[in-house]
């Protein structure tokens, strides 16, 4: 069964089928004189549920640091939260109804609103809401949680939050692997931190395993084999001892950098979405943030944040990452990301998105500039402006920043007055316009997914067409180099922070194109740092100008599986072109 891969490693076991017990709400009616006893049930329950998440929490700051822990500090806050048991108590004493009817009601109000959002990250938070009810529901009944494992297992369940996640942890687990859940979700974060191998969003595991199966949980390629044969177990064995003796070897290239054997270097660093995620991009040997999607920090609300919420924010992440950069893009909403104001429209891809609405709304644009120049004060901030399509809304971005900086100055409020701006390329006619829009900017950084969507026509998402959408079609390469030699006419550096960024078989290719910088997933920083340190420069280029004389993706496919395999035998590939 294939799912998404959560947290890397192999695990061999027999399966532990977690089922939790929901619990069942029923509604009574009190009497006049029950009234402050079910108060009096309420605030055990509340106070019996923040005692067990501070103990969960104290678990998890001793087991993966105080910053990961965070999560649970999120729920206590919530408990803690006095305008919302005080609405609770009066809708007990108003509805003279028990309490395990009104917490259900009141708090599950919040878990359906993020549940009705067009959004996984909001699923993810309404099933942490949703524990968080069921908590104190479960403690209001006095029922007991299961938490003890006889032997090691591989855990496979509907679902996980943080505290089961945190809780089966202290057993020997083996491996997770849930039907729902995707690669933000906390119980793969946490996951990733207890250094557990995990596959989520797998659909229907829970029904297809029973406690005792046993079961071949791939975390590299997010998949799960149930009763696997005699042959698929010999070959998970050796895939585990490959990847064990492959990832301590990365280990060591953690500070050395993404330099070729023939002294080119070229600057790596990782995509991120939350704060959180920093922490693991320094482990993993980052140089800095290539993308931060600041369109993350709009996931939880039904606003835009103000100028000043999103100074706190974005001064955090470049104090974390510093001294390092963090390039922050500006918010690139629309096409398949929801925020809020957005009207519903026919075909969103090709409609209100990116740098567009920002234009549209400069009330929000400003507010947000203010904020990265703001937090700009350590000179390690770059701004960058999405789904650019023409040279006019790069002037007239421009503008907009120098705006943001007179307003601060009138102010006297510091920031870098020599912050560098830059541009994703990701629309044709920018690629095409490269050079004009390098002229005007600090630097580039293309967006391969959506480059490739539009040049091809292709929407990768609709599985009738997925299979041609193409990376390495000799149509994409040629507009990267087209868009690498704009930015390098004019002195600009370009980089590339799309998922073909992070794809084993398009490195080579890519530096061979005149790459100056990979911005990739961060699970897959140390697997491309050690494909770059294993090949020369000179090889890349012969390569990539091959590659550019061919007229079909699976040419260019096979010579550079050739080449990865002459260059880097010990980075095995897929016939996906994903590391095996």
């Amino acid at each position: 069964m294939k799912g998404v891969a959560a947290a890397p490693g192999i695990a061999i076991g027999h399966a532990y089928l977690f089922k939790k017990v929901i619990p069942v709400v029923e509604a009574w009616t009190l009497g006049d004189d029950g009234i402050g006893q079910e108060l009096e049930r309420l605030d055990r329950a509340v106070a019996k549920s923040e005692k067990e998440l501070n103990k969960i929490l104290a678990f998890a700051q001793q087991k993966i640091g105080d910053a990961k822990a965070r999560i649970f500090e999120a729920q206590i806050m919530v408990l803690q939260d006095q305008v919302l048991l005080d609405a609770i108590r009066k809708r007990i004493q108003a509805e003279k109804k028990n309490a395990e009817y009104i917490v259900n009601d009141e708090i599950g109000k919040y878990a359906k609103l993020m549940l009705a959002a067009h959004d996984d990250y909001m699923h993810e938070r309404a099933h942490d809401v949703e524990d968080l009810k069921n908590r104190i529901v479960r403690n209001l009944q006095q029922e007991k949680l299961f938490s003890r494992l006889d032997e090691s297992a591989v855990i496979v369940a509907h679902n996980l939050t943080p505290a089961d996640t945190m809780i089966l942890s202290r057993n020997n687990v083996l491996g997770y692997a849930t039907d729902m859940g995707g690669v933000t979700s906390h119980a793969a974060l946490l996951s990733r931190a207890l250094k557990i191998p995990a596959a989520v969003g797998l659909g229907e595991a829970s029904r297809s395993v029973v406690t005792g199966d046993l079961v071949i949980l791939d975390g590299y390629s997010g998949t799960i084999t149930i009763h696997p044969s005699q042959e698929s177990l010999v070959a998970a064995e050796q895939k585990r001892e490959r990847f064990l003796e492959f990832e301590s070897k990365l280990v060591e290239l953690k500070n050395l950098p993404a330099t070729t054997t023939d002294g080119h270097t070229v600057e790596l660093s990782a995509n991120i979405e939350f704060q959180e995620e920093i922490e693991y991009v320094v482990v993993q040997g980052s140089q800095g943030i290539g993308l931060y999607r600041s369109e993350s920090i709009l996931l939880d609300r039904d606003d835009f944040p103000s100028e000043e919420e999103q100074y706190r924010e974005y001064k955090k992440i470049a104090g974390h990452i510093y001294p390092n950069r963090v390039i922050m893009r500006t918010f690139d909403v629309g096409g398949d990301k929801i925020a809020p104001e957005m009207a519903e429209e026919a075909n969103p891809f090709l409609g209100w998105r990116g740098i567009r609405m920002m234009l549209d709304r400069p009330d929000l644009f400003l507010d947000q500039l203010r904020a990265m120049l703001r937090a700009s004060t350590r000179k390690n901030i770059a701004i960058m402006f999405p789904m650019v399509t023409t040279i006019q809304e790069v002037y007239k971005a421009k503008e907009m920043v120098e705006q943001a900086k007179a307003e601060l100055q009138a102010k006297k409020i510091k920031f870098d007055a020599k912050i560098p701006v830059g541009v994703m390329i990701e629309v044709p006619a920018a690629a095409l316009t490269a050079g004009e829009i390098a002229a005007e900017v600090d630097f580039l950084s293309i967006g391969s997914n959506d480059l490739t969507q539009y040049l091809l026509a292709i929407d990768r998402g609709n599985n009738l067409v997925a299979d041609l959408y193409q990376e390495l079609n000799p149509v994409v390469l040629r507009t990267l180099k087209h868009i690498i030699g704009g930015g390098h006419k004019h002195k600009r550096w370009v980089g590339i922070c799309g998922e073909m960024a992070s794809t084993p078989l398009a490195v080579p290719v890519l530096l061979g194109l005149g790459i100056d910088e990979l911005s990739v997933i961060p699970s897959m920083l140390p697997e491309i740092k050690k494909i770059i340190r294993s090949i020369s420069y000179k090889d890349a280029q012969e390569l990539t100008h091959k590659a550019l004389t061919f007229a079909s993706a699976s040419e260019v496919e096979s010579i550079a599986r050739a080449f990865m395999k002459s260059n880097c035998p010990d980075i095995p590939l897929d016939d996906k072109n994903n590391i095996q």
